[in-house]
């Protein structure tokens, strides 16, 4: 199984700091946005990882991280050159992945629990199909939102619904068998001209070979300046001697 941290992105609505760099460079908590996906990969034992960005600010996303090796992990880089979509840049990964399992995380997502129990769950199940991770929110119009039965199985996911079926946002952590690879280039793209996470997600509801599990601990995105601000709330006590003493 290999690991995806997908940082690209315009992030206008966080601009002007985002006219500098890179919306995953900037501080949650006591670190950058991005050590928080590496500490749990690298925590769940995955440390190939793959780093899709755009091409604005890609040369200070090199520049921090390098190689991967101060970190203790492996770091590849890829380039999404335009705003193509979450699926679009989740199918550069093709050649990184091989014939592998992927596990997908959105750079400005951030959790309050390890994510080490659910890559275990996953290899524990032979890597097959796709695991996905809600959680219950105030706001689910501002996301991906699952539709599920009274035994919990996720029916199907709605992008952003005006009249939400559940409160259960579904988030930025994604598990792929390496069919995921065939699927990408199937999909068309929405009204917004992107290729999205949602249809592949419905693609292994409609299959049956979907899982999910919802999240105990606190968990948010980072990519309003609203977000922002509560991210680095929930965060500021969190512990990554592990990455920062690695480095030095």
């Amino acid at each position: 199984m290999r690991a995806v941290i997908l940082a690209g992105g315009t992030a206008t609505r966080m601009r002007p700091l985002t006219d500098i760099t890179n919306k995953h460079l900037l501080p949650v908590g006591r670190v950058p946005m991005i050590y928080h996906p590496i500490a749990q990969f690298k925590r769940a034992g995955l440390r190939d990882i793959l780093v899709v960005t755009g091409r604005e600010h890609m040369g200070h996303m090199v520049q921090q991280l390098g190689s991967g090796h101060q970190f203790g992990v492996n770091f590849t880089f890829k380039v999404q050159d335009r705003a193509g979509g979450i699926a679009e840049a989740l199918g550069l990964a093709k050649d990184f992945a091989g014939s592998e399992a992927v596990a997908v995380h959105l750079g400005d997502n951030i959790f309050g629990d390890s994510i080490a129990p659910y890559v275990k769950a996953y290899r524990d199940g032979g890597e097959q199909g796709a695991m996905i991770f809600l959680k219950a929110v105030d706001d689910p119009q501002r996301f991906g939102v699952a539709h599920i039965d009274e035994a919990g199985k996720v029916l199907s996911i709605v992008e952003k619904p005006s009249d939400p079926q559940s409160n259960l946002a579904v988030t930025g952590l994604y598990f792929y068998d390496n069919s995921v690879f065939d699927v990408v280039p199937r999909l068309e793209p929405s009204a917004r001209g992107e290729l999205e996470i949602t249809d592949v997600n419905n693609h292994f509801i409609n299959a049956g070979t979907l899982r999910s599990f919802t999240l105990d601990g606190f968990w948010t995105d980072a990519g309003t300046m609203e977000s922002w601000k509560r991210a680095n709330e929930l965060s500021w006590e969190m512990d990554f001697a592990d990455l920062i003493e690695h480095e030095r």
